[in-house]
């Protein structure tokens, strides 16, 4: 299939392995509500395709430009930040429901120390099917996944590629910082990241949950762990 001009957007829940715990019962909870928290993110994102469940990130991406159109010109920075906020938002939101409910193992209460970060990108992409599954392939889709690892320290960022802040507003410029990371297989390349945090989401603020819906989402994150407890389903691994 000829290449097509694609933004490209990976969510990554960090501590995820810390997270993880060894403890049969928290493991179970742990991917459980790992799983909701990348469900709401997921939903926050319209306009964009899952391509991927990649262990604790989502991979995501939709046409460069309107309506399916190839012009890179038209995936505006401002739009991707746009959708960044509103999945770090709903993250949030449901980490803190997670944490709120009544079971005291450490894959529920300690889903507090989660962080998301992104990394962003503007390419040329080419489809394959695999078995039913649509991948996404091509350097541009290496390039994204190798941003994951960088010397950013902060840990709730979006990173953006130089081919991607070429279009940003100016104004951004004052927002941004610079790195150049080393990328296995690639060099160094320029990217510039900004705290996910000066993004507004304009979300309302979070509700407090009932002791009904606590109890609920409780038995929820019980019964939906089972399957790991009894050894029928396995936790998430990222795609190398």
């Amino acid at each position: 299939m000829e290449p097509q001009r694609a933004v490209l957007l990976i969510a990554d829940i960090s501590g995820y392995t810390e997270y993880m715990s060894t403890h049969r019962m928290s493991l179970a909870h742990a991917e459980v509500n790992t799983a909701r928290m990348l469900d709401k993110m997921i939903d926050a994102a319209p306009g964009y395709d899952l391509i991927e469940i990649e262990g604790d990130a989502a991979f995501l991406s939709r046409p460069a430009g309107p309506g399916g159109t190839t012009s890179a010109d038209e995936a505006t920075v401002a739009e991707i930040l746009d959708v960044a906020a509103w999945m770090h938002s709903a993250f949030h939101r449901e980490r803190e429901y997670v944490a709120k409910n009544l079971c005291p193992c450490s894959g529920c209460k300690e889903a507090t120390n989660l962080k998301l970060k992104f990394v962003a990108h503007v390419g040329d992409v080419a489809t394959q099917t695999i078995r039913q599954r649509r991948k996404l392939v091509g350097i541009d889709v290496i390039l994204v996944h190798r941003l994951l690892k960088n010397p950013v320290n902060i840990p709730e960022y979006v990173l953006m590629s130089e081919e991607l802040y070429r279009l940003a507003d100016p104004g951004l410029a004052d927002k941004v910082h610079e790195i150049t990371p080393d990328l296995e297989g690639l060099g160094q390349v320029r990217a510039f990241y900004l705290d996910v945090h000066t993004l507004e989401a304009r979300q309302p603020a979070l509700a407090a949950p009932s002791w009904p819906g606590r109890l609920g989402r409780t038995f929820s994150a019980a019964g939906k762990g089972m399957p790991y407890i009894l050894g029928l389903r396995r936790p998430r691994v990222r795609t190398p």
